[in-house]
């Protein structure tokens, strides 16, 4: 995902500070990592340069200094362009799940242990995702945390699957 077009689509819905577009960021997203300030601020650095983003005005009332974004003609027309883009399919095969299973095999550390262990987060992130479902009232979100259930649903099927490979098959590697 690129954090820049979706900052864009923040601003698409009125100009604002680099808080509120976190805010919003955050907000459109709850399943996922808050996103940082300096995050925030970098890419609107690079939003500003492309000319997708403009300040339109500063002011610093006692406290630090709120710079207000707003979005440009051209902002729109580049949010516009990557909405209508589909997105490649992910080549997962290589996620830090994967990386760090084959590395228990590669080094004959407790890859059933670890595989054991990995499903019970992904266990417990589940409940704690559909808790936060029940009680989530936008559409908006509850589609972000659909989208993370069915992926946390299918990492704990792969898990299923190596932990029986990896019992059945030994180290074959």
């Amino acid at each position: 995902m690129s954090i820049g077009h979706v900052l864009l689509g923040v601003l698409s819905e009125g100009p604002a500070h680099g808080y509120d577009l976190k805010r919003g960021h955050d907000a459109r997203f709850p399943a996922a990592k808050p996103l940082a300030y300096g995050q925030v601020y970098a890419s609107l650095g690079r939003l500003e340069r492309d000319g997708w983003v403009e300040v339109v005005e500063t002011t610093s009332g006692g406290g630090p200094e709120r710079t207000t974004y707003a979005l440009t003609p051209a902002g729109d027309v580049e949010l516009r362009r990557w909405l209508g883009e589909p997105e490649p399919a992910g080549p997962y095969a290589a996620d830090d799940l994967v990386r760090k299973t084959v590395t228990a095999l590669r080094l004959d550390a407790d890859a059933v242990g670890f595989l054991r262990r990995q499903r019970e987060v992904h266990l417990s992130r589940m409940r704690d995702l559909m808790a936060l479902q029940r009680d989530e009232p936008h559409m908006t979100a509850r589609i972000v945390i659909d989208h993370t259930i069915s992926h946390l649903d299918a990492d704990l099927q792969w898990l299923e699957t190596a932990a029986d490979r990896v019992a059945t098959m030994g180290e074959a590697r």
